[in-house]
């Protein structure tokens, strides 16, 4: 509960300071809901499948560090997430190796569609790393939506799904209000579907020890 009750206020503050554009609390309170769910998971069992799980949180946080800072370090901040998905991909690697060939399809099909997105007005010298980022985050999703109807608990592989879709959606949000057209309602859905994305994911670790 204390967990809770922290990411919520760190949450609420950061929000306040989104609409007011006080940039210091910004920066201050955005990484208080990830290192929440740090705190929360490191309260459980051990295991690898969270050993992983806490390494993507930790890339995450410092994600949140970097594109939260007043200059823009948007390419690190891209850095540091594509590190969290690769974690994340380990993660779901630990209890499902399937194939999936459909949830591979649909991965690519939404990893492609974040890419196009991005490059329709033009990415210039951020192509490659872009690109790089939309496949590993298409892998996350791809590993993420395989646990679906395997061996893994049910409710953990549908909060892994969930919070993996929820992600893509938020990126995908990033990609349209940096590179297609800014609207006002960005930053309040960028964060609230990242938020959602980072629980789900978060969350999934919870059911994975009763297996």
């Amino acid at each position: 509960m204390t967990w809770l009750i922290l990411a919520i206020l760190g949450a609420a503050t950061y929000l306040y300071g989104v609409s007011t554009h006080a940039i210091m609390l910004c920066l201050l309170t955005k990484p208080v809901p990830v290192l929440a769910l740090l705190g929360w998971l490191h309260s459980g069992p051990v295991s690898p499948y969270r050993h992983w799980i806490s390494i993507g949180l930790g890339f995450s946080l410092l994600g949140d560090i970097l594109l939260a800072w007043p200059q823009d370090l948007f390419v690190f901040g891209l850095g540091a997430f594509l590190f969290a998905h690769l974690a994340y991909l380990k993660a779901y690697l630990v209890d499902c190796r399937r194939p999936a060939v459909p949830a591979l399809i649909l991965a690519l099909l939404a990893g492609g569609s974040l890419l196009s997105v991005m490059a329709s007005q033009g990415l210039g010298d951020l192509l490659v790393p872009v690109s790089v980022y939309a496949l590993a985050i298409s892998a996350m999703l791809w590993r993420a939506l395989a646990r679906l109807g395997s061996s893994v608990p049910k409710r953990s592989a549908g909060l892994a799904a969930a919070g993996a879709l929820a992600f893509v959606i938020s990126d995908s949000l990033i990609g349209i209000d940096r590179f297609v057209q800014p609207f006002a309602a960005a930053p309040y859905l960028i964060i609230l579907s990242y938020w959602l994305g980072q629980w789900g994911i978060a969350a999934s670790v919870c059911t994975q020890s009763k297996r």
